[in-house]
């Protein structure tokens, strides 16, 4: 049994989740309900399951999966899968979950769609309905949830609207977008959005609560991945290049670190930032998973800048008379460089740069997502598995757990 928080609704209209309700795993569903409730055995792993999509939830403890016959939700510590709902007339190409709460957002997807992939379906497993309906002309490529807010992204523009009642608040133009990239912050005291801008290799940065927008030049090609903190104040961007990974102060739009995860160029599947902000983690085609050491840290008394406000972590980052050493905890290692860091502002910039910390190899025939676990772990579905990274001496990561989800 899973413990997910409940959505306890007083109206007809949307409240975020507040109390708590448990779901059993392979719960039945009512008769109300428009999803069909297969009978036993009549869901095959083996049997012409597509997988359509897996994407983490906001605090990386659990990841769905969309396919072509419904959709599953897993824990990841320990993993189990906490329920599923099957389908035998379509599937989904995108489920957002909303942290472990009752509420998804569904968009169909696959070859066989009862639900088209330009319509957002606000589910509310508790009460087993729909809750809200968006449709679009064009299909949906992305969307994002917090309690507040539902944010739905098309190729070209960002709808944003209020949770309580589902009206309209925002709408943003951006570049062609085909992968959906957006995100949310989900602090308290924050209100931040993230998502391509106008031109190519730019990043906007709405501040909705300080009603304040920044637009951010972070790569000179356009935008292939990009994540935030949970606080919003810092962001994590690649390009279609997939060499350079960059972070950046999304207030003013410092960059503060670049890492390089190779020099030939590489499709990002995947970045995420530890919630110390002490790792940074990156997959890609190339069947490598990267772990870098962040020179970014929450503390310090020569903090860079601070929320005007509202509450928020004091930052340090590198500045040309900044010592590496004292922005790098004394009980974890540092990046790796070339040989000839030494003389960097001399040689071209390559041999200044910074490689990862640790890295773990995998099968180039498969897209993977990686996350951070505890205790210096690092999740990567798509090999179903989890390992473990020496914080002081980096190196080759040990595999700790393998699980099949889908044969």
């Amino acid at each position: 049994m899973v413990v997910l928080s409940s959505l306890i609704s007083t109206s007809s209209s949307i409240h975020p989740p507040m109390g708590i309700a448990s779901l059993e795993s392979q719960q039945s569903w009512p008769s109300s309900t428009p999803f069909s409730q297969p009978e036993p055995g009549d869901y095959d792993d083996d049997n012409g399951t597509e997988l359509l999509s897996v994407s983490w939830n906001q605090d990386y403890r659990c990841f769905a999966v969309g396919t072509s016959n419904g959709f599953q939700i897993y824990n990841c510590d320990p993993f189990k899968e906490t329920f599923r709902r099957d389908l035998k007339s379509g599937g989904f190409g995108i489920v957002e979950m909303l942290f472990r709460s009752n509420i998804l957002a569904l968009v169909g997807g696959g070859a066989n769609m009862q639900y088209p992939p330009n319509k957002v379906m606000i589910w509310d497993d508790h009460q087993s309905r729909c809750v809200g309906e968006y449709a679009y002309r064009s299909n949906v490529r992305g969307v994002k949830l917090r309690q507040d807010r539902i944010v739905i992204v098309l190729e070209h523009k960002i709808y944003v609207y209020d949770f309580t009642d589902l009206k309209l608040l925002h709408q943003i133009e951006t570049q062609s977008n085909p992968k959906g990239l957006c995100c949310l912050s989900h602090h308290s005291s924050t209100s931040v959005l993230a998502c391509p801008g106008l031109r190519r290799g730019e990043v906007r940065v709405e501040h909705f609560g300080l009603k304040m927008t920044k637009v951010i030049s972070a790569h000179d090609s356009q935008i292939s991945c990009m994540t935030m903190t949970l606080d919003g104040l810092l962001l994590a961007t690649a390009s279609i290049k997939g060499t350079l990974i960059r972070i950046f102060n999304t207030m003013d739009g410092t960059q503060l670190q670049e890492v390089r995860r190779g020099s030939d160029r590489a499709e990002i599947f995947s970045i995420a930032l530890s919630t110390n902000v002490q790792w940074l983690v990156v997959s890609s085609d190339k069947g490598t998973v990267h772990v870098f050491r962040l020179r970014v840290r929450v503390g310090g008394e020569d903090a860079s800048f601070q929320l005007p406000a509202v509450q928020a972590p004091e930052m340090i980052h590198q500045n040309p008379s900044t010592p590496v050493d004292a922005l790098i905890s004394p009980n974890t290692g540092a990046n790796n460089n070339s040989s000839l860091y030494f003389l960097r502002g001399v040689l071209p910039k390559y041999f200044s740069s910074e490689w990862s910390f640790a890295q773990f190899h995998l099968p180039e025939v498969t897209r993977y997502i990686a996350a951070f676990g505890s205790q210096n772990t690092v999740m990567i579905v798509g090999m179903d598995g989890r390992c473990t990274f020496d914080p002081v001496n980096g190196g080759q990561m040990l595999q700790t757990e393998f699980v099949r989800v889908f044969s």
